[in-house]
């Protein structure tokens, strides 16, 4: 397998030392390197990257703040100076934290890791998931995932709105929690409090997606991923 990176640092002589290990890493190619996350978000979603090394402290947009703003199945990581960022990087789901200056030797351990990771993902993806089973009202319920429509998440709850039920399932669950339940080539989260069924999408009104009566808003950090996934398919 074929890990596509990219890299974003704001120090040239960084920037240069991680292009070095991808370059001698058989398992990584390089699609791109930027010097700053302003940069990368112009350029990054015109592209397929897997694997993202992404330094934190940088100026006008640091790594964390950037990081939201990635596709899912985008992997992170993160790559800094100062220790004290470690647990926010684990907050963002990042697969890694690598502290400088880096060696190659803890910079090979951490393209493993993304290695396994994407590894163990395609297998998932190959024997994908049909249903899942939601806690409901002390019932455990099975769900379908071709019937979902979307996911709103309210605080430590979520509905789940299906096509063939009047009313939405609710479920002691946060989004974190049911986002990784769910397959991401069939599903996109588009705001803090919506998850849609890629494939469920007919109406698209003045950058809002249409259920029904419904309107489901595309907050601004999943703007430029959902416009990428209608430029894909129109």
């Amino acid at each position: 397998m074929i890990l596509h990176c990219a890299i974003v640092d704001d120090e040239p002589l960084a920037l240069g030392l991680l292009q070095s290990y991808v370059e001698k890493t058989p398992f990584l190619e390089l699609t791109g390197k930027y010097s700053s996350a302003i940069q990368a978000m112009k350029e990054l979603p015109d592209k397929e990257v897997d694997l993202l090394f992404l330094d934190i402290q940088m100026p006008e947009l640091n790594g964390l703040e950037f990081s939201k703003m990635l596709p899912l199945r985008t992997r992170i990581v993160f790559t800094t100076a100062f220790e004290q960022y470690a647990l926010d990087g684990y907050k963002v789901n990042a697969l890694d934290y690598l502290l400088k200056p880096i060696s190659y030797v803890d910079f090979l351990k951490a393209a493993n890791k993304a290695l396994q990771w994407f590894e163990l993902f395609q297998k998932q993806k190959n024997d994908e998931i049909q249903s899942i089973f939601v806690k409901s009202e002390y019932k455990l319920i099975q769900i379908e995932l071709n019937k979902i429509m979307y996911i709103e998440g309210l605080k430590d709850y979520v509905k789940i709105y299906m096509e063939d039920l009047p009313r939405p399932i609710l479920s002691l669950m946060n989004m974190k929690a049911i986002e990784e339940l769910l397959p991401p080539s069939r599903f996109m989260r588009v705001h803090r409090s919506f998850i849609v069924q890629k494939s469920k999408i007919r109406i698209v009104d003045r950058g809002r997606i249409v259920f029904g009566k419904n309107y489901i808003p595309v907050s601004d950090s999943y703007k430029i991923v959902f416009q990428k996934f209608l430029n894909d398919r129109s």
